[in-house]
């Protein structure tokens, strides 16, 4: 493990010796990297038509009491009802493209390559990177301490290098995904713990307890976060402190209740503050994660930045059960785009992963 990769990132000292080594994984079936990356695709496509928009009034064009369960018409591809990016599988894809490329996270090249091609979508924080480092700014310099969900929402890729060889090179790379825009205790923390979270569900045998993604999540966030002092923006919450405390208490108490997913969102708000976005992905994987397309269904539905909860989501359920487990419909109508013109390109990067990181030497 390189320590000197971090110099400039904001994890405290230590930290890292707090998480110890990935788990030994057994072994992991392609199927199930597959789902993960489709699945990060397929919650964003589902989710980018509508969002930022209240849940309770976002309903299917057509009939306004049902459910959005497919893709919405687009006006990116003249009207048809296929699946289309926005910024959640552009920044997932161009890291997984120079995973591919490199063999390891290069904060760097994520940079130029995120600066030097039109983002859909673009989040606030990813702007503001840009703007600095386009005026000049290194990276470590460029990259914002703010705790919005733009960091976590394209972290998946970040295991594929590691599968079968568990090292602490591991929580190096998700921290430096991460970090490349979003140098922040909060975010970081939140990149590492769905990293190891994703990490294990990969090669799980069967479902986990409800409470496990909680567990599992503060296990690892908490050593990085720390005491962070964030507040929530939904009024009549009493709260001041880190997300990984939020998510013990306050989503925790809301799961032993099982309220529904949009009345359990609506309480801390589901938008890209990542105070918002993780409770709301681990509440939803708490009561749903059985059930892949339920578990996308209700994100897209039930959140207000509903094309990055459903693309986490995405990411967590692909990896829990695989592509095959995932809708045929939504898979054959993802058009796979990570540019304006390069339908398909989801997919070759899907195959070239394979061959690169997964081959039978490492049991995958």
């Amino acid at each position: 493990m390189d320590l000197k990769r971090l110099e400039g990132v904001v994890v405290p000292a230590g930290s890292l010796d707090s998480l110890g080594s990935p788990p030994e994984q057994g072994r992991v079936a392609f199927d199930r990297v597959e789902g993960m990356l489709l699945g990060l695709a397929i919650g964003d496509a589902l989710g980018n038509t509508s969002e930022s928009r209240f849940p309770g009034t976002r309903r299917d064009a057509e009939d306004r009491e049902a459910e959005i369960r497919d893709y919405q018409p687009n006006r990116y591809a003249d009207g048809a009802r296929v699946g289309v990016p926005s910024d959640d599988t552009q920044l997932a894809f161009w890291t997984l493209e120079s995973l591919i490329e490199h063999g390891h996270v290069v904060p760097e090249d994520l940079a130029a390559r995120f600066a030097r091609r039109r983002i859909f979508g673009i989040g606030q924080t990813v702007r503001a990177f840009l703007s600095a480092y386009h005026a000049g700014l290194p990276w470590q310099q460029a990259a914002q301490r703010l705790a919005g969900n733009g960091a976590l929402m394209r972290i998946a890729p970040v295991v594929i290098p590691h599968l079968g060889r568990p090292s602490m090179d591991l929580w190096v790379d998700a921290i430096l995904a991460g970090a490349v825009t979003h140098n922040d205790p909060s975010s970081i923390a939140a990149c590492v713990a769905l990293t190891g979270i994703l990490w294990e569900v990969l090669a799980m045998d069967g479902l986990p307890q409800p409470t496990w993604w909680l567990d599992t999540y503060c296990s690892r966030a908490a050593c990085i976060e720390g005491e962070m002092r964030l507040t929530p923006r939904r009024p009549g919450l009493d709260f001041h402190g880190p997300i990984w405390r939020f998510v013990d208490t306050e989503v925790r108490q809301t799961l032993a209740r099982d309220l529904p997913v949009l009345a359990a969102c609506d309480r801390w708000y589901s938008g890209a503050f990542l105070l918002e976005t993780v409770p709301s992905v681990l509440y939803i994987l708490g009561r749903h994660a059985d059930d892949p397309e339920e578990a996308i269904v209700r994100a897209v539905n039930d959140t207000y930045d509903n094309d990055t909860v459903g693309a986490i989501v995405g990411a967590v359920v692909g990896a829990l059960h695989g592509r095959s487990r995932l809708p045929e419909r939504w898979v054959s109508c993802l058009l796979g785009r990570t540019t304006e013109a390069d339908d398909g390109r989801v997919f070759e990067l899907v195959r070239q992963a394979r061959t690169r990181f997964c081959s039978t030497a490492m049991g995958v």
